[in-house]
């Protein structure tokens, strides 16, 4: 009999970022917020997430998709929706898209499969901000799809987010992407990380050319990199 080649995905090309880093990059303002979606909280519920990386020493690192997928989960709990019925959707669509990371993902399939996930969950919770809005204001549910997804690169065979750009109108030229910079903010089009950018500005007293010089690139990317990591401190 021969052999079967199992393909196992490189983790350095998944992304990995501190759940302080993510809080920062999704400008959540309680980090241990996130801990409680990746781990669960004690004596009461389960995760939400179903996290790309165990904790190793006590140390909980997140990937590229988690981050999406956090960044799904932000959006609707400022909207009202209760963390019994995100936590029951996530795990009803792991199971019905068959992808574990359902709120990472965008095609016109997984959409529409998301959205019955989503009803079938306001019905099974009574979640009444849910239940109204996936039947009287299913609009509103479909914008907040799209918003959702402006910024967002996606796979076009698997749906799979696979590229980000956080401030796609005022620094169209930054991206979060797994595969560069080990999914750190890197500034196009030679990919030097902002924070690198930024720190050097600082440093140097605010004299972008100097900057500039230093790394090879354009006056313009340093200036695009600093408005980025400025925003993401305010």
């Amino acid at each position: 009999m021969s052999a079967v080649t199992i393909q196992v995905p490189d983790p350095a090309l998944g992304g990995f970022y501190t759940v302080r880093e993510a809080a920062r990059l999704l400008q959540i303002e309680s980090a241990p917020r996130i801990r409680g979606w990746l781990t669960g909280y004690a004596h009461r519920a389960g995760p939400i997430i179903k996290r790309q990386y165990q904790p190793v020493a006590g140390i909980h690192e997140v990937g590229f998709l988690d981050l999406m997928e956090i960044r799904f989960i932000e959006h609707f709990r400022r909207q009202g929706m209760s963390l019994q019925s995100l936590r029951l959707a996530a795990k009803n669509a792991r199971k019905e898209l068959q992808q574990e990371h359902p709120f990472a993902t965008s095609n016109v399939k997984f959409m529409t499969d998301r959205k019955e996930v989503f009803l079938h969950t306001a019905k099974v919770t009574g979640d009444k901000f849910l239940l109204n809005l996936m039947t009287n204001q299913i609009e509103i549910y479909e914008a907040f799809e799209q918003l959702l997804a402006e910024g967002v690169g996606f796979d076009a065979q698997s749906g799979i987010a696979n590229r980000w750009t956080p401030q796609p109108a005022e620094c169209p030229n930054v991206i979060v992407d797994p595969r560069i910079a080990f999914g750190q903010p890197v500034v196009a089009p030679r990919y030097v990380p902002t924070k690198a950018l930024f720190g050097l500005w600082k440093a140097e007293n605010g004299n972008i050319k100097a900057v500039a010089e230093w790394f090879h690139v354009e006056e313009t990317a340093v200036a695009e990199a600093i408005k980025f990591e400025a925003r993401l401190t305010a």
